[in-house]
């Protein structure tokens, strides 16, 4: 089964996935955790726009480059087959210059109205913090809420980094 399933994601997204399948016998024994990183649910900020903005974010080019990482339990999509919402976390690590959080806050946010599958939802992120903060290096690891038994928590980076770990969350 797992194979099978691997097959399937791998062609789905044309690139190599992992799946690890832990049995109903060894469901309360799995650990819970939260994303590492500062919160950016702490910023006040206003949301007026929902769907995908990539120019709500700004990078700071006058400051010199900082390594971060940043979290979000403020994701949310909509699934493409049933319209039904998907929530989820975002991780957001980074080398460069500092991205202004607030406009980072907001950007998952505008994610409200938006249908598309978990997987490219975080490829969008990814390709859009590039392509608008220009990070030497980053990072995105996307945590939805579980949809048919299953966690879906995309990851993204363009260095070598370690898998982050899979912790499920109290959310998921």
């Amino acid at each position: 089964m797992r194979e099978r399933i691997k097959a399937d994601l791998d062609a789905a997204v044309e690139a190599s996935v992992s799946v690890k399948l832990i049995p109903p016998a060894e469901f309360g024994s799995q650990e819970l955790g939260d994303l590492e990183g500062l919160s950016l649910d702490r910023l006040d900020i206003e949301v007026d726009c929902y769907t995908p903005a990539p120019e709500l974010l700004k990078a700071d080019r006058e400051v010199q480059p900082v390594e971060e990482t940043l979290v979000s339990n403020l994701l949310k999509s909509n699934y493409p087959v049933t319209g039904q919402p998907d929530w989820g976390s975002v991780q957001i690590r980074y080398f460069g210059v500092p991205i202004n959080q607030e406009a980072l806050l907001q950007y998952p946010s505008s994610f409200r109205n938006h249908t598309e599958f978990h997987e490219h939802c975080a490829e969008r992120i990814f390709m859009d913090i590039m392509a608008c903060c220009k990070p030497v290096k980053l990072a995105v690891n996307a945590h939805y809420t579980r949809r048919g038994g299953l966690d879906i928590n995309p990851f993204r980076s363009n260095f070598n980094t370690p898998f982050p770990d899979n912790l499920r969350n109290a959310r998921q």
